[in-house]
């Protein structure tokens, strides 16, 4: 047995019980009523997820671990190595982390492995791309002018010739490992092992320009620092799990060599300075030799007294510490001169013999900013702003040399004094030393000066020459690059799908509704402070009397309903009522209301007149048979005929009569004022219980306006999905301003499974067997209509 809930809506009702439950329950019912755009837009959403999963290649993910030497966390231990020549700063983990991803590494990567060009293949899904696989590689032979963005689509005739298209669209045949010249340079395509497998297929090679393919590969490389190993992570994902195993590895051993040659330009550095001393002391040396030489010669000197040989002794050695302090004051010059010169930005000078480590590793600081410097004039204009930080930087540091220069100066000074002192008291102790011999001791201590200088010299461009040839890079590799398997691409957009595949129709249905612009809920008629009689479903049916149609048994006790609500608001208190019907616009519903009310009203008995009033566009005759030519209202109203030659019986109720309107008229509104409607009314007061006014829509005549005078209540229509909500304010208008006599409302044309509105009411009991095959006729109506 079939049964179906319906709403049967009381005079007053409290609305804060259940109010959530029913917004809820109606919101939930109006989007199942549209089920079918919800499945056909998931289905569709679902359909291109998937189709857009299996278009896109697998994508790997390749990692690889090295570690770095922090030489922030080594203190002052120094290597002899690094005590005696210029040696780099401290690294800092975190500054060096971010140079595995600058553009002149990530560029150097791209420029080796030929990064800029890629080459793809057609499948089904669309175009993919292939690289350790491809089988030809594109290889430029001399460079004209940078290479910008273009394709080379060519096909794979043979082992020995492709066809190459020409943007024109013209194909010429050529054999592979020929040269070709175009407008960047002179090119041609190698094969390799795989070109069997494409042999009857197209390729495309792609070529970008090196900027484009280095800003690519930036964005795709990962490097994050674990600093409590520390270990740095480096990864990459890929489409081709080989190329991106090639490109970790490569990027990882271009670090390396870029370390290795930023020590060794400091190393060499070092080795030209000595260089250019070695060359100054061995001339001098020579010359004080032969100075030496010259005078045992020439006074005939063959022996020096032991006191000689003991002061000789002594003076040497505190010579040779006032060598030292020369040398460095020698060096502390150097490097002033350096640090004050305008085209300072060179090769830092060597810090020789200065003992301090603070001057150390400032001008170390110094000689890395100048590197960086001279790397970033190498891609960079000058007055760009990325040298703002770093000149600045180089600015205090020289700042900070020149302190510490003053300082160690003013040291080394005061020490000198001091040897120079100890020197002269020495040469005065021996005053008794003979003239030739004094002479003799001056020049042989120069030869011991230059001698052990010499001597320094050479030692320290032997360790440093080793140094140099042994320098070995802070970068060690943990592991080298490897990929996990291809990672799902099904979730996120499968997750999107669903959830678009909701959103939409509820975007759709919410955007629908807000550009009708229609009232949809009862809620919305609360602002009128107006009381509903009745709520009303939609019901489909082949007649226009649905209280008679056994098909619409629950629109007819709805109808039954209205009418105990309406004797309700009336009480006792009046023997004749008159009840005007009246909407904002036409299509609300108020004829088949007012006609199907006063069938229901006949059939419980009480005496029942409608006047049909809508003098413009009368409706009556769907509803009633009654014969047309029979005089109106109209003819009543201009005095061509009587009270009793306008009521008709109705032949649906014995006591059920009809008064049609009548020749159309020019001035229905004019007529309606007149005493006679006033008269006509009064009248049927006299032998009729109910009097029923079906009157014009009255936002758009003011027939009911003026009707309302003869009338004891009005009940004011409002169909749901047809009224606009900007009638809301009219209609509380008309209560405020009290232009229509106790003003109710009737909530018509409820489509409960559409908006999910309404209460449940069973009406199994009224179910009939024949009705079964209207109902399947309906409910197949109902589904087409949802689209």
């Amino acid at each position: 047995m079939k049964t179906e809930q319906i709403y049967l809506a009381p005079v007053t009702e409290d609305e804060s019980k259940q109010g959530s439950t029913k917004d809820m329950r109606a919101m939930l019912g109006k989007y199942l009523y549209h089920w079918p755009l919800f499945l056909v837009i998931m289905a569709l959403c679902v359909g291109l997820a998937l189709w857009y999963a299996a278009s896109q290649p697998p994508s790997y993910t390749i990692r690889a671990k090295v570690t770095i030497k922090d030489d922030t966390k080594t203190g002052d231990m120094k290597t002899a190595l690094q005590e005696i020549t210029i040696s780099q700063s401290p690294k800092a983990m975190e500054s060096e982390v971010q140079k595995l991803k600058t553009r002149a590494l990530i560029g150097r990567v791209v420029h080796d492995l030929q990064l800029w060009s890629t080459y793809h293949v057609e499948n089904p899904y669309g175009v993919e791309e292939v690289h350790t696989s491809s089988p030809v590689r594109f290889k430029l032979l001399d460079q004209k002018r940078p290479i910008t963005e273009q394709n080379f689509n060519i096909y794979i005739e043979s082992e020995d010739h492709y066809i190459l298209t020409q943007p024109g669209g013209n194909e010429i045949r050529v054999p592979f490992n020929s040269t070709s010249t175009n407008a960047f340079g002179t090119w041609k395509l190698d094969t390799t092992a795989h070109l069997v497998d494409y042999i009857g297929k197209s390729l495309v090679v792609r070529l970008s320009s090196s900027e484009d393919a280095t800003n690519a590969w930036i964005a795709k490389l990962n490097v994050a620092l674990n600093k409590t190993a520390p270990i740095v992570d480096i990864d990459v994902d890929d489409t081709d799990p080989e190329r991106g195993v090639m490109v970790i590895n490569h990027v990882i051993k271009s670090y390396k060599m870029l370390d290795i040659e930023e020590k060794n330009k400091v190393t060499e550095s070092t080795l030209r300075f000595i260089d250019d001393r070695l060359t100054d002391v061995t001339g001098e040396l020579t010359s004080v030799e032969k100075d030496v030489e010259g005078y045992k010669s020439s006074q005939g000197l063959t022996d020096i007294s032991s006191q000689s040989q003991v002061y000789l002794q002594s003076v040497q050695a505190n010579d040779g510490e006032l060598n030292k302090v020369n040398v460095q004051l020698n060096v502390i010059d150097g490097i002033e001169r350096y640090i004050n010169s305008a085209g300072s930005n060179g090769n830092a000078p060597a810090t020789l013999g200065i003992e301090d480590p603070g001057l150390n590793n400032l001008v170390s600081q110094l000689a890395t900013l100048n590197l960086e410097r001279n790397k970033l004039l190498a891609t960079t204009p000058e007055d760009n702003p990325l040298f703002a930080p770093l000149n600045s930087q180089i600015q205090s540091t020289k700042n900070a040399i020149k302190g510490n220069i003053r300082a160690i100066r003013s040291s080394l000074l005061a020490t000198r004094k001091q040897l120079q002192g100890f020197n002269f008291k020495a040469e005065s102790s021996i005053k008794n030393i003979p003239g030739q011999e004094r002479q003799y001791l001056s020049i042989k201590r120069q030869q011991a000066i230059k001698e052990n200088l010499y001597v320094y010299l050479l030692q320290k461009r032997e360790e440093i020459g080793l140094q140099y040839a042994s320098t070995l890079s802070d970068i060690n590799t943990i592991e080298s690059a490897y990929y996990e398997g291809p990672k799902s691409k099904k979730e996120v957009p499968l997750a999107i799908a669903i959830m678009c595949g909701f959103l939409l129709p509820v975007g759709l249905i919410s955007f629908r509704e807000t550009w009708k612009n229609k009232i949809h809920d009862v809620a919305e008629l609360k602002p009128t402070e107006i009381p509903v009689l009745a709520e009303l479903i939609q019901e489909e049916g082949d007649s226009a009397i649905v209280v008679l149609d056994r098909n619409t048994f629950a629109l007819a006790e709805q109808f039954r309903a209205l009418r105990s609500n309406l004797f309700h608001v009336y009480g006792k208190t009046q023997v004749s009522r008159v009840t005007l019907f009246t909407s904002s616009v036409s299509g609300e519903g108020k004829s088949f209301i007012s006609n199907n009310l006063a069938i229901s009203i006949a059939a419980s008995g009480k005496r029942t007149v409608i006047l049909e009033l809508d003098l413009r566009r009368p409706q009556m005759s769907k509803y009633f048979k009654f014969d047309k030519e029979n005089p109106g209202i109209t003819d009543y109203l201009r005095g061509n005929a009587t009270i009793d030659q306008i009521i008709q019986p109705s032949q649906v109720r014995s006591n059920l009569s009809i008064i049609a309107a009548g020749p159309i008229v020019d001035d229905p509104a004019e007529l309606l004022e007149s005493e006679r409607l006033v008269e006509l009314i009064r009248t049927l007061r006299e032998h009729y219980d109910e009097i029923l006014l079906d009157t014009p829509p009255l936002h758009l005549v003011t027939d009911a306006m003026i009707l309302g005078r003869v009338s004891d209540l009005t009940v004011y229509m409002v169909r749901q999905g047809v009224t606009s909500k900007a009638e809301v304010q009219f209609i509380k208008q008309l209560k405020q301003e009290k232009m229509m006599p106790a003003m109710h409302l009737v909530f018509n044309g409820i489509h409960r499974n559409r908006t999910g509105y309404g209460y449940s009411y069973d009406y199994s009991y009224y179910n009939y067997s024949k009705s079964k095959s209207v109902s399947s006729r309906k409910l197949m109506k109902n589904l087409a209509s949802r689209f």
